[in-house]
């Protein structure tokens, strides 16, 4: 692997694995939303491409824990299918969250970004618990990008697929 793809994230299609039709791949990948899981995948027709992966911010489930956290930062993965090419062509966009009474609201980041992101971020707290006075963990996070590409890029590679991380040029 050269560094570029390293950065990338780029993977070839695995050899010796038959390249899975686009409907197959499209399932495999939606497939891998879970109740418990901080990220879902969806239909990406709005947004001009295959599919999108992203965080639940606008989850009620999920925001609170999102709020908690402190995140100023979210990404989503935008998602397009290159027959030709047999590849999944993606793209990481940033938005900036700002926290209104608990609740969120999602703007595009001031700073341009478009790209591939790799990026981390956790926390606890321990504060007083009033029901009985004692020292608990009030939250226990992380979140991290990986959490939501490695799923994504094994399903596409498990379906014969290749990953292009695309920084520049056409998704």
């Amino acid at each position: 692997m050269g560094m570029f793809d390293f950065l990338t994230g780029n993977k070839s299609a695995p050899k010796g694995v038959e390249r899975a039709s686009r409907d197959v791949l499209r399932q495999q990948l939606l497939n891998l939303n879970r109740p418990g899981a901080p990220w879902a995948v969806r239909d990406g027709a709005s947004a001009g491409v295959d599919l999108v992966a992203e965080w639940k911010i606008v989850d009620a489930q999920w925001y609170q824990i999102f709020a908690k956290a402190g995140l100023e930062k979210v990404f989503r993965i935008l998602m397009k299918f290159d027959d030709e090419a047999g590849e999944v062509r993606a793209v990481d966009q940033e938005w900036s969250v700002e926290w209104q009474a608990g609740v969120p609201r999602l703007s595009m980041a001031t700073e341009a970004f478009r790209g591939q992101k790799k990026e981390v971020s956790f926390g606890k707290a321990v504060a007083f618990r009033e029901e009985d006075l004692r020292l608990g963990v009030v939250y226990d996070y992380k979140f991290d990008t990986s959490e939501l590409k490695d799923p994504l890029q094994e399903a596409a590679l498990g379906c014969g697929w290749g990953w292009r991380g695309v920084a520049f040029g056409k998704l």
